[in-house]
């Protein structure tokens, strides 16, 4: 499914993530887990799904040395490591593997099961396109 499905669809499994306060900047703006990795230049939907593919200690790994890169976020370092396992328990879950498992197969999924409308589809037309013909022909 793409980000715009999800997005259509009011949200994706990634906003509690990524909306999850950080605290405020030195300008006194609130910060959020999206802004801060849009701050860094990254894009924060794609950085979710990475993190949520890892295991909870390199995904923890990972965004502390993103945030770490945060310069216009003096509190940030004093929040401490709790904050970590916070954010990345807010990661969407699978029963199986890593944190996120299993949501880029949704769409794989999706895809397969369109397979047989496909197939019932092109063989209506290939019908339609047989009677056609063959009516035309021994009319005349």
């Amino acid at each position: 499914m793409s980000r715009m499905d999800f997005l259509c669809q009011g949200g994706t499994p990634f906003d509690g993530f990524l909306y999850a306060e950080l605290g405020e900047d030195s300008a006194g703006n609130s910060v959020t887990v999206l802004s801060a990795l849009a701050r860094l230049g990254l894009d924060p939907w794609d950085e979710a799904e990475a993190l949520s593919d890892l295991s909870r200690d390199g995904a923890m790994a990972q965004l502390g040395g993103h945030l770490a890169r945060l310069h216009d976020m003096p509190g940030l370092g004093a929040i401490g490591d709790g904050v970590l396992p916070r954010l990345i328990g807010l990661l969407p879950r699978s029963d199986v593997g890593p944190i996120g498992a299993g949501l880029k197969d949704m769409s794989r999924v999706r895809l397969r099961n369109i397979g047989p409308i496909l197939a019932l589809i092109v063989a209506i037309l290939l019908l339609m396109r047989t009677l056609l013909t063959w009516s035309s022909g021994s009319g005349g």
